[in-house]
């Protein structure tokens, strides 16, 4: 899909390019200008236009947005994610079924930005809510800090199991919350082999 925009309804309050999580909507001379090459038909500016002034149109020709893992040294690719604590083979974008290992190939291939990652990959460009967090670990454990658009794409980082506070372990261990014994089955999941390593 393509998003395109109704100029007759249009009153150019820039909704639509705060919402791009591919930042595909440029604002000139007030009105949206949208990149058909970067749109990745998410709808998030559809959606949210107020006027409803953007449509979803198909495209001509269909297109695949992918980063192939294996074009990617798998050592690096695993060292990532074990640093961000995710598993190669784990879905982090279940909307699209992007999977870590897919988003570390577009980092260790040089994209910097959760926008550049989700040109390149399509990740976020479902529901755009939860897998900007590791999306953001991921850039975070290669050392990368992106810096936030002038919108709302981002939902932000949220501290993980292994970053809870001992305070707050023992704040809720009579409550029914056991952190240590999630942390020691999560750490289970981040050891085991990947399918990419048995195939060797």
């Amino acid at each position: 899909m393509l998003a395109q925009v109704d100029y007759d309804k249009c009153i150019g309050c820039q909704t639509c390019a705060k919402v791009c999580p591919v930042l595909a909507i440029k604002i000139e001379n007030k009105k949206p200008v949208i990149n058909a090459e970067m749109c990745r038909g998410c709808a998030a500016c559809e959606q949210r236009c107020p006027q409803y002034a953007i449509n979803m149109v198909k495209r001509e020709e269909p297109f695949t947005v992918y980063v192939d893992p294996s074009t990617v040294d798998a050592e690096k690719i695993e060292e990532l994610c074990k640093k961000a604590r995710l598993h190669p083979e784990q879905i982090i974008c279940y909307c699209t079924a992007t999977r870590a290992e897919e988003v570390a190939a577009a980092i260790l291939k040089g994209a910097k930005s959760p926008e550049e990652i989700s040109l390149q990959t399509g990740v976020r460009t479902g529901c755009k809510v939860e897998c900007i967090e590791p999306i953001l670990r991921l850039l975070e454990a290669a050392g990368i800090t992106p810096e936030k658009p002038d919108g709302y794409q981002w939902y932000g980082r949220t501290p993980t199991v292994w970053e809870i506070p001992e305070s707050v372990k023992e704040k809720y261990s009579s409550r029914g919350f056991y952190f240590d014994e999630d942390i020691k089955l999560l750490d289970k999941v981040l050891a085991a082999k990947s399918s990419r390593k048995e195939d060797k």
